[in-house]
């Protein structure tokens, strides 16, 4: 029972330290969007493959809609590391900093990652219409780049919010 006890003390004690909440938020910041473009790319790849069996010339029109999703990943990784520039400045006695970068980070966590997928599943939809109408490789792009808006709304607001933390 006492070991228990030393065990939520250890969890308290880390999960309370303002520098641990704070390379928390940069973690997530880099990781969730990470995961939808990951996804995303990966998901884009598997149709410009099959695109590919079909006629290997139209590679070059696709490969633009399978690298749009990965924008959300760097993104994030943006915010991460405008988030370890702030590090230093973070006290360790205040949890209050560390959880105020969480919520910094939000933004481009959660709109990262939606954005990635649903990006994702535009730019295939796109892939399937270069495999029938190769002339409007164009328009797909626009059609998925649409979705970037947000993930970049995202990462302005995440941005803002870090570089002008009230610490």
């Amino acid at each position: 029972m006492e070991q228990a006890l030393n065990i939520w003390e250890f969890l308290w004690k880390f999960l309370s330290d303002g520098k641990v909440l704070t390379v928390t938020a940069a973690a997530f910041a880099a990781i969730i969007p990470g995961i939808g473009s990951a996804r995303a790319v990966g998901a884009v790849g598997e149709a410009l493959d099959g695109l590919m069996s079909e006629d290997p010339a139209k590679f070059g029109k696709g490969f633009l809609l399978q690298a749009l999703p990965a924008t959300q990943g760097i993104y994030g990784l943006i915010i991460a590391f405008m988030v370890f520039l702030q590090l230093p400045n973070v006290s360790s006695a205040n949890y209050q900093q560390g959880l105020y970068f969480i919520g910094a980070c939000l933004p481009i966590m959660v709109c990262g990652l939606y954005s990635a997928l649903r990006q994702g599943r535009v730019a295939a939809a796109g892939i399937a219409t270069i495999a029938k109408r190769p002339e409007a490789s164009g328009k797909t792009v626009i059609s998925a780049a649409m979705v970037e808006l947000y993930a970049l709304l995202a990462l302005l607001i995440s941005f803002l919010l870090v570089v002008n933390n009230p610490f």
